[in-house]
């Protein structure tokens, strides 16, 4: 699974970027170490996973960030990212305009 960085730590089991590419492995049935290239897109060649984990993320003060939302289309899905760490991985065809 190609992050920005392979990190062991638990940390990044349950960082968002994880929780995308874990969301996407579920909708195609494979796990989450198999969503990678040349099959799949990288996922920072969408967005920057460091970015994403620490848009949500509390202050150093602890204090919550504002409330909000991320969209990217990502594997052939349109993904969904909300401040409260729900991912949401839905068809791309249901977004177009």
């Amino acid at each position: 699974m190609l992050l920005s960085v392979d990190r062991p730590d638990a940390a990044s089991a349950t960082s968002l970027s994880y929780k995308v590419i874990t969301a996407v492995a579920e909708r195609e049935g494979v796990e989450p170490t198999e969503i990678e290239p040349p099959e799949y897109n990288a996922l920072y060649e969408v967005v920057n996973p460091e970015a994403l984990d620490s848009l949500f993320a509390p202050r150093e003060n602890g204090a919550h960030r504002t409330a909000g939302r991320i969209e990217f289309d990502y594997c052939g899905y349109h993904i969904t990212v909300t401040s409260d760490g729900e991912v949401d991985v839905s068809d791309r065809d249901q977004h177009r305009d």
